[in-house]
């Protein structure tokens, strides 16, 4: 079944390349009416007219702000006071080891990829427990399961992400607003791209044996045994699988092409009840379809 989103409302931050962007996309062709968001007017501007190119009949607006700013996000919501859907994408990542990081590398990243999300949330979801529907997305990571060694701080902030959609999700069950989080692996993304496409100038190999390279050292209990693109990512925010109505009010935690079916398995908590879920092929399957994170 299409879901059908006309009628709503959804705001997308770090929307102008890659998971945000495909995200955003996928809400548009759902019949949604879309705000993107980026920290640069030119890049805003760029990504509008693209969009609008490839979706013509689509309701598609942007504002540039900082959200990673107390005062970009006040300015973001003054332009756009209210949503149904709120996908928390906005994100950053850098390789450099734990020693070598500073508070102000600590801060920022923290600002970036958590205060963002809770800034916004904190605007948005009020709105939507008052009108009885709304959701809630954030974008994790695998590492927030899976630390890099060279990437503590990113994985820190990714794991907050999960810590705060569930607590949030606790806080507004049944209500009719669900809050989830949904955690890719290796990602066709713009920064990883853009670190694969440098590591293979390096080795002098092509970008896409670079990225095999990473996932069998890296990632040797991948299921995929590839990257995953920024649609297959968005389709997790956006599916159009199980039949409508079929949501869990508590996160549901989706995992992309990561963990061995033997070695993963744990137990989480929806619509009262608790689920069992496992890993298959690189989805939870908890003896149904998975609940999308929008119905």
């Amino acid at each position: 079944m299409i879901i059908d989103l006309k009628g709503r409302k959804a705001i997308v931050t770090g929307s102008t390349a890659g998971i945000g962007r495909a995200v955003a996309e996928g809400l548009a062709r759902a019949g949604s009416a879309v705000v993107i968001n980026g920290r640069g007017e030119e890049r805003v501007a760029a990504a509008l007219r693209e969009m609008r190119t490839l979706i013509p009949d689509a309701d598609i607006t942007g504002f540039a702000a900082d959200l990673a700013t107390a005062a970009g996000a006040d300015a973001f919501a003054a332009r756009t006071s209210a949503a149904d859907i709120l996908v928390n994408n906005l994100g950053t990542a850098r390789q450099k080891p734990f020693l070598e990081l500073t508070d102000s590398d600590w801060r920022n990243m923290l600002e970036i990829n958590v205060m963002s999300g809770i800034r916004m949330t904190r605007h948005y979801l009020p709105g939507m427990v008052k009108r009885g529907w709304g959701r809630v997305v954030f974008i994790s990571s695998e590492s927030a399961l899976a630390i890099p060694k060279d990437m503590i701080d990113y994985g820190m902030t990714k794991a907050a992400q999960l810590a705060i959609s569930r607590g949030v999700a606790e806080s507004v069950a049944e209500t009719g607003v669900t809050v989830n989080a949904v955690i890719p692996g290796p990602t066709r993304s713009e920064t990883l791209s853009s670190w694969m496409k440098a590591q293979a100038e390096s080795e002098g190999i092509t970008q896409e044996e670079a990225e095999q390279n990473f996932v069998r050292t890296m990632r040797p209990t991948s299921l995929l045994q590839r990257f995953t693109t920024t649609d297959e990512v968005a389709n997790m925010v956006v599916d159009d699988e199980p039949p409508r109505g079929n949501a869990l009010l508590q996160p549901c935690h989706e995992v992309l092409a990561r963990w061995p079916l033997a070695a993963f398995e744990y137990k989480a908590t929806g619509a009262g009840r608790p689920l069992r879920m496992r890993v298959v092929a690189g989805r939870i399957d908890a003896g149904r379809p998975t609940a999308p994170a929008l119905r």
